[in-house]
């Protein structure tokens, strides 16, 4: 007979095989599968899909997606962590609503929070609407379907995911520990380098690798923001699966870039290891 905790993990751990594991699996074996004129999916396995993957045209797709990840992941340390400390040093009644703040954007669907953007940085959008009645300008300015929208919208829709982490491991940090820096000498900017924060990096190594997962597959973003400039590897996932019916190839490119998500993951893990820190929230 099952114990309670083991009747509490069993529906959790059924939820991931049904929805995670299998579905996983089954992209996997159908990136083996050849594809017939029509976009059938014939019972014979090949090796072609991962051979065209080795193309030019789609390597530097997959590099352009890892150095847009990147600079998100950037951007979002820059911003994230200072938010976060200042939300650490709030009263408790302040740190709700401050953090309620910082999760209201999940309410709305993300999609719709795309076009907002549409809405506010187009031709005729709010922004140049507004600049131009200033006298500030006299054309409107090309502030959509670039690569600056594209970063723009990836940002605000992945921020959280910094904050968070970050703002967690600034609660668990042990004040103590900058108390005596203080009394031993430490200047504010000096007990931050040495104390806070390599104290809270498990914070800022989780939410890093949360952003930088999430940004590399991401494909709404370019897609409503970027338009035809922006050509990310998440766009050539979702045209295989729904343009061009050619779900082999799509699934060997989403089974590549997973494979690229677990190899962040484990670079993230083996440099708590080496440096002996605390393992990620």
């Amino acid at each position: 007979m099952l114990k309670r905790g083991g009747i509490l993990a069993f529906f959790p751990l059924a939820w991931m095989i049904v929805f995670f594991v299998v579905p996983t699996v089954l992209v996997v074996l159908l990136s083996f599968r050849k594809r017939g004129t029509l976009g059938e999916i014939l019972p014979e396995y090949t090796l072609e899909h991962y051979r065209r993957l080795a193309d030019p045209l789609y390597m530097g797709i997959l590099l352009d997606s890892l150095i847009v990840a990147a600079a998100v992941t950037l951007l979002c340390l820059v911003l994230g962590y200072p938010l976060a400390y200042h939300i650490s040093r709030q009263s408790r009644r302040r740190q709700r609503v401050w953090l309620f703040l910082v999760i209201l954007p999940f309410m709305i669907n993300f999609l719709i929070r795309s076009y907002a953007w549409v809405i506010l940085l187009r031709a005729q959008g709010v922004v140049n609407t507004a600049l131009m009645k200033l006298g500030l300008i006299s054309q409107p300015l090309p502030l959509l379907y670039n690569d600056g929208a594209v970063l723009l919208g990836m940002v605000y829709g992945l921020l959280p995911f910094m904050v968070l982490p970050v703002y967690i491991s600034l609660e668990r940090l042990d004040r103590r520990k900058l108390e005596a820096a203080y009394d031993l000498g430490a200047t504010p900017l000096r007990a931050f380098r040495h104390v806070t924060l390599p104290l809270t990096m498990p914070g800022v190594l989780t939410g890093a690798t949360l952003v930088f997962v999430s940004s590399a597959g991401m494909f709404v973003v370019p897609e409503v923001m970027g338009g035809a400039q922006s050509a990310l590897i998440g766009n050539v996932i979702q045209n295989q699966f729904l343009s061009a019916r050619n779900w082999p190839f799509g699934s060997a490119m989403s089974v590549v870039l997973t494979l690229a998500s677990l190899a962040m993951i484990a670079l993230m893990y083996r440099a708590f290891r080496t440096a002996g820190g605390k393992e990620p929230i």
